[in-house]
């Protein structure tokens, strides 16, 4: 045995020893996030077990201690298997270990320790190996495959089975790998036994990690790193997460599909479109846009595989994405043999690259009864703004048979911006919410999850089946319409970020929310067929809400990169003097830089310096998207903007730094001297560098001529 690395806990907030077991529930449920080799991983099965105790008998055990005497769910000796047997994450993780028992292959563990191997007995038990309680201790069993990432640099290592022992009395977890001997059958790997712990002496905590026998530790550099990278990174990502207070608001990523299935099918899509990238002619970040619209149709396509498998069918479903974008997802779902188009309402440049097989249409929605569609499978929303509220109605409307998968990215209500009610929410908890309850209003049972892409906006919604039968159809949309028009008075342009309803108010909507979820959960199964029949008509021919209003067809640059010349200079003259003022100013600087001191001013807030600015002025940048922030990070060439204060940009510090933090990292030489240096112009000391060494220009003297210029005059 021997410590690989220990390391003393600083514990303000009391979270211990709680934090401990929420940070091994990290490694032991997402171990992606520390080891980036790995896709994730498939809980089998779960139980509870008595702590072995050493025995000279031999043969199997009876009586308490020989076993699983007890399970957190199902019957007295048996294990408690994870989700629904052959479906969802389960259906690839099973295979030939569907047959074993938890119960069954703790006590074959076990009782070859007790037998056995003494030495790994008392690495697994601790101080308590000696001991005899009259009550049997417990610990907590985890049996689960860990899952590699595909790669196309390395051999696919094969999933690799691993048998997770929770002592919660005395502070420890030992991780077991498992492997199938000749017959088939499923012992201990003891080269790789390693062990996390949990100690307190006095006051102060520590976590360390031992392994069992490090002289025959084998590393594959996926599965089984390397001792060192447990000792060091791994024992410092479980150290920060046991004192984290903070819980995450979402789901785990990839909950409804097989992460095996998903982590191969992801790279043979990604290896199969990865030229993309090199083609991408929008002005967006190709390798973000590929590589995150490939992970969307990987995860559709093992939804929807996994949808048919529960089906009994055959035939690949058919889609529409609305408000399509790029129509990069619809060209490969396409491709993958699922029959689809995609609507959105402005054409994109790489649409003609696609060819025929790829149906995209230039067309403005609004939500009526002319934007239904009956025959199709599953409507698809993918960041689609203002249509994503709308996405499960139509669905809901267009036939019974309808799903729906939303990525909510904006926030939309049905006309207008998403107003804020719940300041105890996050913005985006809380929208999330606002698109669930539309779900279950429209009669759908919602599910959530969190996909693996590049994006902070990460949460998927599914609705993929009713909460009623076929005949209360009629009954459902008048709720429908109702629910519609009850949005109708919700404000759409939101007094304040923190806005959120107090008193009786904010009771109400929450009640409101609580009881409309209960209400479309139960159902309408149990609803007279009397009943089901009754009231409700089908919805007015028109738009279904007037206040909807579609995007504009013709995009407008919003980053004020549109404002006026005169206007931008105006405004970057005024925050310099405002950043200058009060400093003793130099008469002049030498063209060399080697004045004694330069006036590089103070630092103000972002709020300090919006005071400081007339109304009309504010109101203009309010217009564009960032607004005062957006155009100071525009004019890098003055202003450095870190933590929401702005500062007069130093050009010495940024010709020493290896890595400059902001847009103008390095300035290729097609740019160098192309425009005059601010600093040189209106600086009281002028340019901090000397002609030589500024990529700006000391006078018109020095102005080249853009490599852009010159191909926009040669132009025909």
């Amino acid at each position: 045995m021997k410590e690989l690395g220990r390391v003393q806990l600083s514990d303000p907030a009391a979270l211990l020893p709680t934090g401990f077991w929420d940070a091994v529930a990290v490694w032991l449920e997402r171990p992606q996030v520390a080891n980036k080799r790995l896709c994730g991983v498939c809980t089998e099965a779960r139980g509870t077990a008595s702590r072995p105790r050493a025995q000279t008998e031999k043969g199997p055990r009876q009586g308490p201690g020989s076993g699983l005497e007890g399970h957190d769910v199902g019957e007295p000796g048996e294990a408690s298997p994870v989700g629904d047997p052959g479906l969802g994450p389960m259906a690839d993780c099973k295979g030939d270990i569907s047959a074993v028992d938890l119960d069954a292959l703790w006590d074959q563990v076990s009782q070859n320790l007790v037998q056995d191997s003494p030495e790994m007995l008392a690495f697994l038990s601790g101080s308590a190996f000696d001991s005899q309680p009259e009550t049997p201790q417990k610990l907590d069993l985890v049996l689960r495959t860990i899952i590699p990432k595909a790669s196309p640099h390395c051999r696919f290592t094969e999933p690799k089975k691993e048998l997770v022992v929770q002592d919660v009395t005395n502070g420890s977890v030992t991780f077991l790998p498992l492997e199938a001997d000749d017959k088939g059958n499923l012992e201990v790997k003891m080269s790789n036994v390693y062990q996390l712990q949990l100690h307190h002496s006095g006051r102060e905590w520590f976590i360390s990690v031992l392994i069992f026998c490090p002289e025959r530790w084998h590393s594959d550099g996926v599965v089984y790193p390397k001792p060192a990278w447990l000792g060091e990174e791994l024992l410092s990502k479980l150290a920060r997460w046991a004192v984290e207070s903070r819980k995450s608001e979402f789901k785990s990523t990839l909950s409804l599909v097989s992460i095996l299935r998903y982590s191969r099918m992801y790279q043979e899509l990604k290896e199969k479109y990865r030229d993309m990238v090199k083609v991408w002619p929008e002005v967006t970040d190709p390798e973000k846009f590929v590589y995150e619209d490939v992970a969307i149709a990987t995860y559709l396509l093992i939804l929807w595989e996994e949808e048919r498998v529960e089906r009994g069918v055959t035939t690949k479903q058919s889609f529409v994405d609305l408000g399509c974008g790029n129509g990069l997802l619809v060209h490969i779902l396409s491709n993958e043999g699922h029959p689809g188009r995609g609507i959105d309402i402005r054409r994109r440049k790489i649409w003609d690259m696609y060819g025929p097989q790829t149906q995209l249409e230039e067309v403005s929605i609004t939500p009526s009864d002319k934007t239904l569609f009956p025959g199709v499978d599953w409507l698809i929303g993918n960041h689609s703004d203002e249509l994503t509220p709308w996405i499960p109605v139509i669905a809901a409307r267009s036939s019974y048979t309808c799903r729906f998968f939303v990525l909510p990215c904006c926030f939309f209500d049905f006309a207008g911006r998403y107003c804020r009610r719940q300041s105890r929410k996050t913005q985006y908890r809380e929208y999330l919410d606002f698109v669930l309850e539309v779900g279950l209003s429209c009669g759908f049972h919602m599910q959530e999850d969190c996909l693996r892409i590049p994006s902070t906006k990460r949460v998927c919604l599914i609705g993929k089946s009713r909460t009623y039968l076929p005949s209360a159809e009629v009954w459902m949309d008048e709720q429908r319409t109702r629910y519609l028009h009850s949005r109708q008075g919700h404000p759409q342009s939101p007094p304040g970020e923190g806005y959120a309803p107090s008193g009786p108010q904010a009771a109400t909507h929450d009640a409101d929310h609580q009881d409309r979820q209960r209400t479309f959960s139960a159902g309408a199964e149990c609803m007279p067929d009397s009943l089901a029949a009754e009231g409700g008509a089908a919805p007015a021919p028109g738009p279904w809400m007037p206040g909807f209003c579609p995007r504009e067809k013709v995009e407008h640059v919003k980053n004020c990169a549109a404002l006026p010349r005169d206007f931008i200079d105006q405004v970057v003259l005024q925050v310099a003097n405002l950043l200058l003022d009060g400093k003793t100013l130099n008469a002049g600087s030498s063209e060399d830089g080697s004045q004694k001191t330069w006036n590089e001013g103070g630092s103000l807030s972002l709020a300090e310096v919006a005071a400081e600015l007339n109304p009309e002025t504010l109101q203009r940048l309010k217009r564009e998207c960032g607004g005062l922030q957006t155009l100071l990070r525009n004019s890098h060439q003055v202003f450095e903007v870190l933590n929401g204060r702005v500062h007069i940009r130093d050009w010495r510090r940024e010709l020493q730094r290896k890595k400059p933090p902001e847009a103008k990292r390095s300035l290729p030489a097609e740019v160098f001297k192309t425009r005059i240096c601010w600093f040189f112009t209106h600086h009281p000391d002028g340019c901090v560098l000397p002609a030589s060494c500024c990529p700006f220009a000391h006078g018109p003297e020095e102005l080249r001529l853009s490599q852009t210029s010159k191909k926009q005059r040669q132009a025909p």
